[in-house]
């Protein structure tokens, strides 16, 4: 099993609920790399619980939300 498997676990649902949730936003969005990044970061700094990095990822999709892509 991949040391990482919590943090692509985390990346997966984040990013299957924003797309559930954000009908206008296809899979193949760019903010997808920027939350993988940004998660990525989170699991470097020591998170490694998945469901508090799926929390925290959602949070940031939803902050890009209000920015202009």
């Amino acid at each position: 099993m991949d040391d990482d498997f919590p943090l692509k676990v985390a990346v997966e649902r984040a990013w299957t609920v924003h797309l559930a949730t954000h009908k206008d936003i296809d899979a193949t969005d760019p903010r997808r790399c920027s939350l993988e990044r940004y998660l990525s970061g989170k699991w470097q700094a020591g998170e490694s619980d998945p469901e508090e990095l799926t929390s925290q990822g959602l949070s940031y999709l939803h902050r890009l939300g209000s920015e202009s892509w």
